[in-house]
């Protein structure tokens, strides 16, 4: 499995993607609900598995000759997505704008077949496989609950008209989680820095590690925020040099 993976549910997992990401470098790596409903592949008759005792056994066949006849078209596609010519978004609208049996999507699928099979096969095999996956999308859902916790006016809805406004809207709302994550590290960067050194310290780094820096329960976001200078007032002593250096243990 590759270093650098990209955790989705299971309803985002297609044979297109596994291949597609494969292939630019990334390692998909869905969170599989229900594994008895996942389909894997070989490249040899489900007979020889079964007369190998094999318990998991393939439920259908890869054509490698599909793939082999429009190799060069796949590896077109994905230069350019690397290229930046166009979005992987843009290829799977052009190619699902053709029949399905479109034979470059039908050769992408073919190669995704593969990948997918390795990565279920896996993912039911490694347990830290499967946990890391979770933590991943725990992490997501957690960010998109404190994008929510933000963005609440309007019930949450973007009903800016113009798209400067909505850009202008969604740079407001990263600038306010940047500051509120900046200001939770240089808290926490505190807190560090007055603990002693040794076992006490060492569990307050345990329990640091356990959470996000992602949390706004001690944020009061409704009311006006006085921003002015003779307002802005440091009474936390939160200094950020002072923590550039800070030893862990």
């Amino acid at each position: 499995m590759r270093n650098l993976l990209i955790p989705t549910d299971s309803h985002g997992q297609t044979e297109a993607v596994f291949g597609l990401t494969h292939l630019l470098g990334f390692g998909f790596a869905p969170r599989i609900a229900k594994l008895y409903k996942q389909q894997i592949y070989s490249f040899t008759k489900r007979k020889n598995y079964e007369e190998l005792k094999y318990k998991i056994l393939p439920d259908g066949y890869i054509n490698t000759q599909l793939i082999e006849e429009n190799w060069d078209q796949i590896l077109r596609l994905v230069t350019s997505i690397k290229l930046k010519v166009c979005t992987a978004s843009q290829i799977f609208k052009r190619l699902n704008s053709y029949s399905r049996q479109h034979p470059v999507y039908q050769a992408l699928k073919e190669f995704g077949k593969i990948i997918k099979s390795l990565y279920v096969l896996q993912y039911i095999d490694d347990l830290e496989l499967r946990q890391m996956v979770q933590k991943q999308l725990n992490k997501i859902e957690h960010a998109n609950r404190f994008s929510n916790a933000i963005f609440f006016n309007n019930g949450g809805e973007m009903i800016f008209p113009t798209r400067q406004e909505q850009r202008l809207a969604e740079a407001c709302k990263r600038l306010i989680k940047s500051a509120i994550v900046c200001w939770n590290y240089l808290y926490l960067s505190k807190k560090i820095a007055e603990t002693e050194l040794g076992e006490r310290r060492q569990k307050l780094l345990k329990a640091i590690k356990s959470k996000s820096p992602m949390t706004w329960q001690h944020i009061y976001f409704h009311g006006l925020y006085d921003f002015s200078e003779e307002k802005l007032a440091d009474s936390y002593s939160l200094a950020y040099a002072q923590y550039i250096n800070l030893k862990l243990a």
